[in-house]
Formats: C-alpha cells, structure tokens, sequence
C-alpha cells in the first residue's frame, strides 16, 4: 500500500484534491478531523489544552473553544508549539492506526490529508508527501468566500510553513491555479504515475 501525506495551506485546494483522490479510487481521511476528535468533550486533546492553558479553554460541553485557542495560538509563537507538542503524537498515532486498517483492508493507496503534516513532523510516516500551492490571491479570495475575515487568513498564512520550505520537503506539488477540472486531471496524472494504471 502507498501512503500519501497530503497537505497545504489554508484555502490552497487540498481537500479538493483530497476528493479527487477518493474519486479515484484512495481511501482518504482527515487528520484535522482527527484533531477535531481529539477536542469534543472528554477527548485526550479537550485535556491537553485545559492542562496547559487553563479551564477558560473549554466550552460549556467540556470540548475546546476553537476561536478561543485559534485566537490564543496564533497570535503568541510559544503557545503554538506547546499545543503542537502536546497534540501532534495523539494525531500520529491515529494516523497510524488508520493507515494500518487501510492496509489491512488491501487499500491500494491510502491518504492522510493534514494542514500541519510538516510542521507538526509527520512526513516520516509517508511513503510520499503531496503539497498543494495556489497563490496568495486565490487563497484570500477562497477562504473570504467561506466567511473567513480577510484579517485571520493572513494571520494563518503567517502562522504556517513558508511554501518554498513546504516544496523542499515535498515528492509531488500540485499548482492548483485553474478550475476544479484543471486540479482534477493534474492528480489523476500524479494517482495514475503512483499506481502504474
């Protein structure tokens, strides 16, 4: 089985590309769904947080309150790589776990989509590691589409890996710079080269 670590920056299209992949055939999953996991009620990462920032953390059903530790992290570097530190090995070891059911299920390709693949230190567990680029502009323009101000997507930018020191860690990067059907046949030349089909 190939593992694929697939990942990006905010609103660069790589759960797009994630899409196409399972179309195609990949069993994918979310490792932000993981975190997500990880931060509902009684969840090891739902501890983590209290345990490192406090009780004021949590909502009211005892799971994280994202905008709060979205505010809180990505305005102050030290509180970043404290939750990274303590997050990141839960996530590891479910990535593990999932890719291990893959392959037990005779997944051809298996892929893990993970906006902190890199950062988080995660590329080790990949046979390959597929970065999506798209330019600043079109990210803006994207996640301001979704309902993100415009003000907290540069701050995201900012906060994640610069994408030429994303490129020198990947296999394969995908231009994602035209329309969906452009992405499309751009990662069914990558899965077809992967699976020889």
């Amino acid at each position: 089985m190939l593992r694929i670590g697939l990942t990006g920056g905010i609103a660069s299209g790589k759960s797009t590309a994630a899409r196409i992949l399972h179309d195609f055939g990949a069993t994918v999953f979310d490792a932000d769904r993981i975190v997500a996991d990880l931060y509902g009620p009684g969840g090891e990462g739902a501890e983590a947080v209290e345990r490192l920032f406090g009780p004021s953390f949590l909502d009211g059903s005892g799971g994280v309150s994202k905008p709060e530790l979205a505010a809180a992290v990505f305005s102050d570097p030290g509180k970043k790589r404290a939750l990274e530190a303590a997050i990141h090995p839960l996530v590891i070891a479910e990535i593990r776990r999932r890719l291990a059911e893959a392959d037990r299920a005779g997944a051809t390709v298996a892929v893990a989509e993970a906006s902190q693949l890199l950062e988080g230190g995660y590329g080790g567990e990949f046979d390959r590691i597929l970065l999506v680029v798209a330019p600043r502009s079109a990210r803006l323009e994207r996640a301001e589409t979704r309902g993100m101000p415009r003000a907290e997507t540069e701050r995201r930018i900012a906060a994640q890996m610069p994408e030429e020191e994303a490129r020198a860690k990947a296999d394969d990067v995908v231009e994602n710079i035209g329309t969906v059907e452009d992405l499309r046949k751009k990662v069914e030349k990558l899965y077809r080269g992967w699976t020889g089909t």
